[in-house]
C-alpha cells in the first residue's frame, strides 16, 4: 500500500494568522457593536442601520472572489497588509465622521480592507495545515470569531462611555496586524514550496479523479445556500439582538453588548471544535450536524425569558459555526487549484449575503418589531435538509 505523504503543520504560522484575523474581525465588529449609539446620536432607524450593514457587507463581498482570482494566478503574500490599511483609514473615519453619508463611506473602507485580507490568508492557512485542514481552518477562524466576540466587549467598556472618537484609539491593532502580517508574509514562500511538493508527490502515489462540472456546480450552489441561510441567522444577532434585549427584556446597553459577547464568543468555540472534529468524522457529518441540528433550539428562542435566551443563544450559535470549517474545506476539495477564489467567495458571501439579509430584517424590524425577526428565523435551519444534495467527496484523498 502506498504511503500518502504529508507536510508539515506550521502551528506557529497559524497561531499568528488566527491573531492577525482576531484583529481584523475585532475592529470590524465595532461598527454593529457601535449601533446603539450611532442611531441615538444620528436618530436612525432600522432601516438605516440595516443599510449601514449592507454597505460594509457589499464592499466587503464585491472584491474578494475578484481578488481571489488574481491571488491564485499570482500570488501575493502581502496583500493583507495592504488591506488592513484600507481598515485602518475606515476606522479612524468612522471616528470622526458627522454624518450618516460619512459614516456610509467609513465602513465600506472596513468592508474593502476585509475584502483584501482574506483571500490570501485562507491560502496561506491552507499551506500551513500540512494534513489537518481542520485544525488549520478551526485556528484561523477562531480567531475572527473571538475579535468578532471583542466587539461588543470594547464598545461595552470604551465606545459607550467614551463615545464615537474613542473608535480611533483602536488604530493601534491595525498598526499591530500590519506588523504581524509582514512577518506571516515572509514564509509564505517556504509554506508554498512544501504545500505543492507534497501535493506532487500525493498526486504521483494517487492520481486525483477530477470532479465533474455538474458535480462542482450542485455542490457549490448547496454550499452557498446552507451559507446564506446561517448568515442570515448569524446576521440577526449581530445587528439587532442588542435592540431585542432591551426592547423585550429592558436591558441597558452594556448588559445587551455583554450578552452579545457571549453569543459570539459562542461562535468561536463552535469553529474550532468543528474543524477539529471535522478532521476526524468527516466533513458530510459536521454540515448536517450544524446546519440541521439547531432548529429545535431556534423555535424555542422567540418564547424563552431572559435567562434561557442567554442558554439557548449560546448552544445555537456553538453549533450552527461548527460546519463553517468543513463547508470552506469542502468547497476547497471541490475545486483544489482555486483556494483564493473560494476563500474570496465564500469569505464574500459571508458580508455579501449578510448584509442583504441585514436589510431585509431592519424592514421587518421597523414594520413588525425586532421579535418578528426572531420568529421567521427560527426556521431558517431547516435549510439544512439541502445537504442530502451534497456530492460526497473522498475527504481522505483532499490536501
Amino acid at each position: 500500500m502506498t504511503t500518502i505523504p504529508r507536510s508539515e503543520t506550521h502551528l506557529a504560522v497559524l497561531v499568528v494568522l488566527g491573531l492577525t484575523h482576531l484583529l481584523n474581525d475585532m475592529m470590524q465588529s465595532l461598527i454593529p457593536a457601535s449601533y446603539p449609539i450611532l442611531k441615538e446620536v444620528y436618530a436612525l432607524d432600522f432601516v438605516q442601520i440595516g443599510m449601514i450593514t449592507l454597505t460594509f457587507q457589499i464592499a466587503g463581498a464585491m472584491l474578494q472572489p475578484v481578488i481571489g482570482i488574481v491571488t491564485d494566478r499570482h500570488p501575493a503574500p502581502y496583500s493583507p497588509v495592504v488591506g488592513m490599511m484600507f481598515t485602518l483609514s475606515g476606522l479612524v473615519s468612522l471616528a470622526f465622521a458627522h454624518g450618516y453619508g460619512a459614516i456610509l463611506v467609513s465602513v465600506a473602507l472596513i468592508g474593502i480592507g476585509s475584502s483584501i485580507f482574506h483571500p490570501e490568508a485562507t491560502r496561506t492557512a491552507r499551506y500551513a495545515a500540512g494534513g489537518k485542514q481542520g485544525l488549520a481552518q478551526g485556528i484561523f477562524q477562531v480567531g475572527g470569531q473571538a475579535g468578532g466576540a471583542l466587539g461588543p466587549v470594547f464598545a461595552a467598556l470604551i465606545v459607550v462611555p467614551w463615545g464615537q472618537p474613542s473608535l480611533a484609539w483602536f488604530a493601534v491593532t491595525a498598526l499591530l496586524a500590519m506588523a504581524l502580517l509582514t512577518w506571516i508574509g515572509s514564509k509564505q514562500r517556504q509554506l508554498s514550496a512544501e504545500f505543492h511538493a507534497m501535493r506532487t508527490q500525493r498526486n504521483a502515489a494517487r492520481a486525483p479523479v477530477p470532479h465533474a462540472p455538474v458535480t462542482i456546480g450542485v455542490g457549490l450552489f448547496v454550499l452557498t445556500f446552507l451559507m446564506f441561510t446561517k448568515n442570515t441567522y448569524g446576521e440577526s444577532f449581530r445587528s439587532f439582538y442588542t435592540f431585542y434585549l432591551i426592547e423585550r427584556f429592558g436591558l441597558s446597553i452594556p448588559a445587551s453588548q455583554m450578552m452579545l459577547f457571549v453569543f459570539l464568543l459562542a461562535a468561536a468555540v463552535g469553529v474550532l471544535i468543528g474543524g477539529i472534529v471535522g478532521d476526524r468524522i468527516g466533513r458530510y457529518r459536521i454540515i448536517w450536524i450544524s446546519v440541521l441540528g439547531p432548529l429545535p433550539l431556534t423555535l424555542i428562542l422567540p418564547y424563552a425569558d431572559l435567562f434561557w435566551t442567554g442558554v439557548l443563544t449560546i448552544m445555537i450559535n456553538l453549533i450552527m459555526a461548527s460546519a463553517f470549517a468543513s463547508i470552506l474545506i469542502y468547497a476547497m476539495d471541490l475545486l483544489p487549484n482555486r483556494i483564493g477564489l473560494i476563500g474570496g467567495l465564500f469569505y464574500g458571501l459571508n458580508f455579501g449575503l449578510g448584509g442583504i439579509a441585514a436589510a431585509f430584517l431592519g424592514v421587518l424590524a421597523d414594520s413588525y418589531g425586532v421579535e418578528a425577526v426572531y420568529q421567521l428565523c427560527a426556521f431558517l435551519p431547516l435549510a439544512g435538509l439541502l445537504t442530502w444534495f451534497l456530492p460526497r467527496l473522498d475527504e481522505g484523498a483532499g490536501t
